[in-house]
């Protein structure tokens, strides 16, 4: 019985050994398989690099700001009598936008000027009476002061009833009206906003290491405001550098004449930094970003462990400055005429080979148009 067990315990072991043994055979044949794949080449496009020369500007977002810009505004309290102006209507300068009531004020101005009157000819009597030395001269100096008093209390009075007729400061455009006729208005409530919308005032802000080499003239646009291209130049750099965004506020005034620019508009600025630079434009697409530095890839010729040739790509890290539409600059690390992948950089690493498929490009155009524009 015990030598039928031990013979059993025998065949299991040898049995066992044996698929054990064909089971590391059929690994190591995979392993082996597998060190010899090559995964199927990526599908890219590309791009030949040419050189290009860019002019030296910058892009920047700014906004539109009135030159001039208030709200008209009651200066005493009283009741609206009479509105001259409509919302949104231009005026010039002077013209009368409300009046108040002032049926009061020129009531007391006909009293007033009733004993202004009476104290002229009480003090040219004086003058004729003190010469005579009929009188002394205190009643002289008396009627003196009251002529006086009488002058100035017609000239207060007055002063309030034109403060009541509340006219426009300076030439613009009106907004919306804000008070209605029979309206009591107190001391500085609203009535109507008032902009000079031409010249008017850019406003944006430029990296301080670029603020000195700022050109004079600027090109200015909007994506509201298609195929319209405004032109001005820089009148004011700040005297301050912003600490949180470290950038200095610079402010350009254009000329805007149909008065297409409002302010609070966001608009575009192409601002000159001087002489023109040679660059070699590539698609957006083309730059891997990733924290340790901006590379593209290049295609090239490479060979596998085994010596043989296939199409692959080398990565090569650039130096990127600057970009305009779909276009990114690239100022150093290829030369002209490399081939250079334009779409599917996710997807690679350097030395994977490569398919180039160019029938579908990415866009790389330096003026791109939305469709909806």
């Amino acid at each position: 019985m015990a030598k039928r067990m031990i013979l059993m315990l025998a065949v299991m072991v040898a049995l066992l050994g044996g698929l054990g043994f064909a089971k590391f055979r059929q690994i190591q044949a995979a392993v082996a398989q597998n060190a010899n794949f090559q995964p199927p080449p990526a599908a890219v496009t590309t791009i030949v690099a040419q050189r290009e020369t860019w002019p030296s500007t910058l892009n920047l977002i700014g906004t539109a700001v009135a030159i001039q810009g208030v709200t008209v505004s009651a200066d005493l309290p009283g009741t609206v009598d009479r509105i001259n102006f409509e919302s949104g209507k231009p005026v010039r300068a002077g013209d009368v936008l409300v009046e108040l009531d002032t049926r009061q004020e020129r009531a007391q101005l006909a009293a007033v000027e009733a004993q202004r009157d009476l104290a002229r000819i009480n003090f040219g009597r004086m003058q004729e009476l003190v010469k005579q030395g009929v009188i002394a001269r205190a009643e002289y100096d008396n009627a003196t002061a009251q002529q006086k008093a009488t002058e100035a209390q017609v000239g207060e009075i007055r002063a309030t009833i034109e403060r009541k007729t509340i006219r426009a400061p300076f030439s613009g455009i009106l907004g919306i009206r804000q008070v209605n006729l029979g309206q009591y208005l107190a001391a500085g409530q609203a009535i109507v906003p008032l902009q000079s919308l031409n010249p008017i005032y850019v406003n944006f802000g430029v990296p301080q290491q670029t603020a000195a080499v700022v050109g004079r003239k600027l090109r200015v646009t909007s994506n509201d405001l298609p195929g319209v291209e405004f032109t001005g130049h820089v009148t004011a750099v700040d005297s301050i550098v912003n600490e949180s965004t470290r950038n200095v506020q610079v402010q350009a005034t254009l000329a805007n004449p149909e008065g297409k620019l409002r302010p609070g508009m966001f608009v575009q600025v192409e601002v000159g930094l001087g002489a023109s630079r040679q660059v070699i434009p590539l698609p957006a697409s083309a730059i891997n970003y990733s924290p340790y530095g901006d590379s593209v890839f290049v295609v090239t010729d490479l060979r596998d462990p085994k010596g043989n040739a296939y199409r692959g790509v080398r990565q090569q890290f650039v130096k990127v400055e600057g970009s305009r539409g779909d276009q990114v600059a690239v100022i150093s690390g290829i030369n002209p005429g490399e081939e250079i992948v334009s779409s599917g950089v996710f997807k690679l690493r350097n030395g994977a080979a490569v398919q180039v498929n160019n029938k579908v490009q990415p866009s790389n155009n330096p003026s791109p148009k939305p469709e909806d524009s």
